[in-house]
This record gives structure tokens, C-alpha cells and sequence, in this order.
């Protein structure tokens, strides 16, 4: 350890290993549990964390990223077939240890689902294209993502198509591996993965839409991960609770209308529409005006009234359901 480590007060310093995420800190994750199509058809569920947002705005499409072991039953059937489901899973304590019991390796599907106390259904791609299978999704879900992996980024299709897909390792098959999407070294594969569907409760759905309160959210379980070569350990998610944005962080109006003029467009915004736009955080205030003005060409408005702005809002609400 070197001298300003042991002048460091209150901390100490602990070496990253391999999964350091999970062996040197405590790093909170989700518990999703994926469900793909096996070679026979059958439906396979397999629990991951390493499941995250990736593109959130600005892009064609919504995305996720997956970090996943290249020769689990998830990973090959993503790469065989390109379809997945990620379904929430809320906090129960069943859940979480058949969570466990599926993601133990080297269970064929058949093995993994014969006993599982999960309820699989169709999913909206299965209901609404008769001509093709979709992996099922799990109905004791409080939220579903239906999934397309994006294999075209990186080339991550044709390194597939030029050397099969392995279960016992790329190192003989692949010179260089792919950086963020595909087979990414030997043992492990990423997965851009397009959003088709955000499938909710009804009342979840209803709480996004109408707002919501702190009795509105899931109970939502964290992950710590594979600890101590003995146990999945994980967290319960209690009821949420709300902070002020402080009152001093809201920009005034005159902010908003000095942003509102700087926009390339021949649209402008009147005093009591950028009043509309005060609460909105300063990072975000360009995007949120870009998205009205968007609206108003759309409608042919070129002077953007309060009125326009509830009308904005409302539209916004009505395309949540």
C-alpha cells in the first residue's frame, strides 16, 4: 500500500479482480429474468443483472445492454434466434430463490422449466404476428420489455455467420473481438437489445400515467450478486420516497425564453408558455424545447401559447396509454 493510501482518512483501497462489481464493492443491480426460445421451442428463463439502459433518447431506437457468459442457454439462444423478454420480476423472496434455481449453469431448458413455479403467457410480438414464435413472458411480472438484439451493430451478425456459435469458447475461432456488441472476448458476449414493447400491470401503467405516489411503485428487488462462493445475495425494496426539487433550481422564465429564441426555427414562445418550462432542470430545458417546437411545426403553430403547452402536455399523457 503506498503512503497517500495510508493517509487516505475513512477509506481503504481494495484491488478490482474479475466481476468486480461483485468481488471488490457492493454495486446494486436489477433482477430481471430473461426469457428466450430454446432450439426445440420451448421457452427458456434464465435470471441475469447485468441489464441496463443503453440508448435513452436521441437514437431510432430505445435499447438495452445485456453482459452475458457466450455459452449460457440465454446467450446462444439470443445469438441463434435474436429474440428475448426481459420480465421484472417484483420483490418475494420465492421469486428471488427460483431466480437462483434457474440460473444455476449447466441445466438444459427441459431441466430449468419442467418444475418452475413461474406462469408463462404469449406476449404482444406473439399475439400480433401469427406467423412467427416469441419467447414467452412470466406473468407474476409487474413489467415486461419484449426485445429485439440489434445484430447488425459492430458486424456482430456476420462474426456470427463466420464462426458458428461455440459453447466451449471463441479463442480459436475469432482474432479480434468485437468492443460492445456481439462476442466480446472468449467467455463473454454483449447484447444491444431494441425495445418492441414496455408491457405494465394495469396498475403501474395507471400510476405513470395519472402520477405517481409513493404507494403507486413496484416493490422492486436489488441484486448484490454471487458473494463468498455460497450465496445470490439481494436486498428488499421498500416503499420509495419523494425530495423536493428545491425551489432555487428551477430556472426563471427569462432563462427560458433567452433558450426558446436561440433555436433555429421560426417558431416563437410566448412569456406564459415559457412560464409553462420553469420546473424544467436547465440540462434538459434544450431538448424539452426542441420537443415542443416539434409539435408546434407538426401543427402548424408558430407562435407557441400557453394553451399549446397544456395541449403539448396532454398529448404526452395520452401517448403514455
Amino acid at each position: 500500500m503506498s503512503r497517500s493510501e495510508r493517509r487516505l482518512a475513512n477509506f481503504d483501497s481494495i484491488k478490482p479482480l474479475d466481476n468486480f462489481y461483485q468481488t471488490s464493492s457492493f454495486f446494486p443491480m436489477p433482477v430481471v429474468a430473461i426469457s428466450t426460445l430454446a432450439e426445440s421451442g420451448q421457452t427458456n428463463v434464465g435470471p441475469y443483472s447485468l441489464i441496463f439502459p443503453y440508448y435513452i433518447a436521441g437514437k431510432e431506437h430505445y435499447t438495452m445492454v445485456l453482459m452475458v457468459r457466450n455459452n449460457s442457454n440465454t446467450a446462444m439462444n439470443i445469438l441463434r434466434t435474436g429474440k428475448c423478454t426481459l420480465n421484472f420480476l417484483p420483490d418475494d423472496q420465492k421469486y428471488m430463490k427460483e431466480c437462483v434455481r434457474l440460473g444455476f449453469p449447466g441445466d438444459t431448458t427441459a431441466e430449468k422449466m419442467k418444475d418452475t413455479i413461474f406462469t408463462m403467457q404469449k406476449g404482444l410480438n406473439e399475439l400480433t404476428d401469427h406467423g412467427e414464435q416469441f419467447p414467452g413472458i412470466i406473468n407474476e411480472s409487474y413489467q415486461v420489455f419484449e426485445c429485439t438484439w440489434l445484430s447488425d451493430l459492430e458486424g456482430a451478425d456476420k462474426q456470427i455467420q463466420e464462426v458458428g456459435i461455440q459453447s466451449e469458447g471463441y479463442d480459436d475461432f475469432i482474432k479480434t473481438y468485437n468492443n460492445f456488441n456481439g462476442i466480446t472476448s472468449n467467455m463473454g458476449a454483449h447484447f444491444i437489445l431494441r425495445i418492441d414493447h414496455i408491457l405494465l400491470k394495469p396498475e403501474f401503467k395507471k400510476a405513470i400515467v395519472d402520477g405517481v405516489k409513493p404507494k403507486n411503485f413496484p416493490r422492486v428487488p436489488v441484486d448484490y450478486g454471487y458473494r463468498d462462493n455460497t450465496n445470490f445475495w439481494f436486498t428488499k425494496g421498500p416503499k420509495p420516497y419523494a425530495e423536493k426539487i428545491p425551489e432555487s433550481k428551477s430556472v426563471q422564465v427569462g432563462v427560458v425564453q433567452y433558450a426558446a429564441d436561440r433555436l433555429d426555427t421560426d417558431v416563437k414562445f410566448s412569456e406564459e408558455a415559457c412560464s409553462k418550462l420553469v420546473k424544467v432542470p436547465r440540462v434538459f430545458l434544450k431538448a424539452a424545447l426542441k420537443g415542443c417546437v416539434e409539435w408546434a411545426e407538426k401543427n402548424e403553430v408558430y407562435l407557441v401559447t400557453a394553451e399549446h403547452m397544456d395541449q403539448i402536455r396532454d398529448k404526452r399523457n395520452s401517448d403514455k396509454k
